[in-house]
């Protein structure tokens, strides 16, 4: 199972600490990747941004110093495109976890949806 789930990870971050917590304390394998030092490329993001359900805008880490550097006004008046390239160049600015299987892209941690997610997989 561990070739099919792989898992975007920051190691200071505590979200990503739990979420790799919760994979391990229900035996689900995954590979994991620091996204600091490999961040989703543009090939990537073109897919998983539409598979994970959700606007380019929820995958940016709006309580990170990445964002605050950026601020919020510059952020708001960026083009979709932009916001993509972003998150190509800078991993600290990417929401995080992000949790990628051959179905499903997941952008942080909620335990309910891990849940739903893996109960589904059985």
């Amino acid at each position: 199972m561990s070739d099919d789930i792989l898992v975007l990870a920051y190691s200071g971050c505590d979200t990503c600490k739990k979420a790799l917590k919760w994979l391990e304390a229900r035996g689900v394998s995954y590979k994991t990747r620091p996204i600091v030092d490999q961040p989703p490329d543009m090939a990537e993001l073109r897919q998983w941004i539409p598979r994970s359900g959700v606007s380019v805008r929820k995958w940016l880490n709006t309580s990170g110093q990445s964002y605050r550097a950026l601020g919020k006004e510059k952020v708001d008046a960026a083009s979709d495109a932009e916001l993509v390239e972003w998150l190509t160049k800078d991993g600290k600015l990417v929401k995080r976890p992000v949790l990628v299987t051959k179905d499903r892209v997941m952008v942080g941690f909620k335990p309910e949806a891990y849940e739903a997610l893996f109960s589904a997989r059985g």
